[in-house]
């Protein structure tokens, strides 16, 4: 059972940045560009819009969203693009990830909305 999370995590992580490289190629189409930017800014990013601390709810996006999300992004990709993209994303896996500053401040940004409407609905009602 071990064996087989270790090997599932091992692909995400690998697919994760297969599909970073795949949305810097100039072969893919700006609205699949679009989502997998949206795919791996997300995984990347060090905020979740469901925080971890949240029982339950906060590995929701970890064990299904993203996942979910890689795979639809890899299916609106062409083949070539992610044969290419797999090759750098095994070089890449050799040395440091990728960080997502600005997908990290849009999901802050999302929170912070989210605060100043709750504060206001309870303090104007």
């Amino acid at each position: 059972m071990w064996r087989k999370l270790k090997s599932w995590a091992r692909f995400m992580k690998k697919s994760l940045y297969m599909l970073y490289f795949a949305a810097k190629d100039t072969r893919v189409s700006l609205p699949v560009k679009v989502f997998t930017v949206a795919v791996v800014a997300y995984a990347f990013s060090p905020i979740d819009l469901i925080p971890d601390f949240i029982p339950i709810l906060g590995y929701v996006d970890d064990v299904l969203i993203v996942p979910v999300g890689i795979y639809l992004a890899l299916k609106m990709l062409p083949q070539s693009v992610i044969r290419d993209s797999t090759k750098l994303a095994e070089e890449q896996l050799l040395s440091d990830k990728p960080k997502n500053w600005y997908a990290a401040a849009i999901i802050l940004m999302i929170w912070i909305a989210f605060l100043v409407w709750g504060t206001s609905v309870f303090i104007y009602k």
